[in-house]
């Protein structure tokens, strides 16, 4: 060993220490020490490979375990201890491979280089670490605290999953929340095929769950007359603003309540859970992700001055553009917003590729903690994951209860009831017969003739 170091040049010592920072051992066995040598590499390349075959092998497990908060920690935990390891594997790497002879600026030089090799290996690791406990901290501050155990599987007994998803509008000049876009998810737990069921945020003399709000409201939500229409939107802030609608249960967590038991009654499915999106928040996200590209089928008048214009083509949107494509009603209506929304919201989940993810993930999650509440548990969320991979690979349908089917002044709730029960009936005989879909393609041609859908307002 001491006659390598001695005929060693300065720059082949630092080129060594540079290739045991990439691989581990490669100096102790130049110098002769092969068994450790040998036992580093074995290690670096048994870690190694076990990162690669789990990024590209087992991406849906990695996923689940990354909404976990102490998978997180210990992810965090694993950047750093890998850091140090190869930060104390170049500078043991570099003791055994400088030469002698090294005197004066020189020594001092190549140490400083060896230091900066450190840095540089220290500062991935370190962002790593730091995005797990970013990551963590939003599973945390959005997710819901487990409060009763969640079964291994879930979905079992369960042909279908119905989340709420909900747009609120919080304007200035406003008191409160509006949920402005209601949407059903309801979810194939087999086959992630999804329909999604919209329902016009100014449905009448919404009939209200068994309990204080029927006490109140019998032959329908009214509002506060004569400050309010008496709205299905009105309905959340209307819970949060008097208790006595959900005795017993604190302000933020009245509102969802009384909404997911509400429009559960309407729909006639049993919602489990909500996600909602505050709609300035959503700017924020989309901010953060360098703008949203949307096809623009109409002019749309921006700002609340009618300051200018979206104009039709392919564009991409900042988050104050986005706002307004989503919440925009001037020379349109709230249908054709609906449509708008849910095109929104679908090109920011298509767009949202990892790479976009991870260059601005700070951002993201700071908008994200801001713009989202939920009651959906953090136990849940593996298996909200597992189904998400589903979704991604299946069909997703949109149907919206509007006009001339649905009279919003005077809805036929039963009528509702009866057509969403009918077109799950209908998608559940095209999934268990695949082979004879003609019943389950009548089915939906004939509940098409009255459900409108807005899917070709993203086309």
């Amino acid at each position: 060993m001491a006659g390598k170091r001695a005929g060693q040049s300065v720059t082949a010592s630092l080129v060594l220490t540079l290739g045991s920072a990439a691989l581990w051992g490669l100096a102790h066995l130049w110098v002769g020490r092969r068994l450790t040598g040998a036992l580093l590499m074995g290690i670096y390349t048994a870690l190694i490979a076990t990162i690669v075959t789990a990024l590209f092998k087992a991406q849906p497990e990695l996923l689940s375990l990354a909404v976990q908060p102490s998978w997180l920690w210990t992810f965090a935990l694993c950047a750093l201890l890998f850091a140090a390891a190869t930060v104390t594997v170049v500078i043991r790497s570099y003791q055994l491979v400088r030469p002698d002879s090294m005197t004066g600026p020189v020594r001092y030089l190549s140490a400083l280089s060896v230091g900066l090799l450190c840095a540089m290996v220290i500062a991935p690791m370190a962002y790593v670490a730091r995005l797990a406990l970013v990551s963590q901290h939003v599973v945390t501050s959005v997710f819901a605290a487990d409060t009763a155990p969640i079964p291994v599987d879930p979905w079992r007994g369960r042909d279908r999953v119905n989340l709420l998803l909900i747009g609120a509008d919080a304007a200035p000049r406003r008191p409160g929340v509006r949920t402005d876009s209601m949407t059903v998810a309801s979810v194939d737990t087999r086959t992630g095929d999804t329909v999604l069921f919209g329902l016009p945020r100014n449905l009448e003399r919404v009939p209200m769950p068994a309990g204080p709000a029927r006490d109140h409201f019998p032959y329908g939500f009214g509002g506060e007359p004569p400050y309010t229409p008496g709205l299905l939107n009105e309905v959340f802030q209307y819970a949060e603003d008097y208790p006595g609608m959900v005795p017993g249960v604190p302000r933020g967590h009245r509102g969802p309540i009384l909404l997911k038991k509400t429009i559960s009654d309407i729909t006639g499915l049993d919602i489990t859970n909500y996600a909602m999106v505050d709609m300035s928040g959503f700017a924020d996200i989309i901010n953060a992700m360098g703008g949203v590209k949307v096809t623009v089928k109409q002019p749309i008048v921006y700002g609340r001055q009618n300051e200018g214009l979206i104009r039709p083509g392919t564009r991409k949107l900042s988050g104050e553009e986005a706002l307004w494509f989503g919440r925009a009603r001037t020379y349109s209506d709230d249908y054709v917003r609906m449509g708008r929304q849910k095109c929104l919201m679908n090109a920011v989940a298509k767009q949202a590729d990892p790479v976009t993810v991870l260059r601005s993930f700070e951002k993201l999650a700071d908008a994200t903690m801001h713009a989202v509440s939920t009651d959906i548990p953090q136990a849940l969320l593996p298996n909200l994951i597992d189904l998400s991979e589903k979704v991604k690979q299946a069909k997703i349908k949109s149907f919206q209860f509007v006009p001339p089917l649905i009279n919003t002044a005077y809805p036929d709730y039963p009528l509702i009831k009866h057509k969403i029960s009918a077109i799950l009936a209908a998608e559940n005989s095209e999934a268990a017969a695949p082979t004879g879909l003609s019943l389950a393609k009548d089915a939906h041609t004939h509940l098409r003739q009255g459900v409108a859908t807005l899917d070709s307002t993203c086309n």
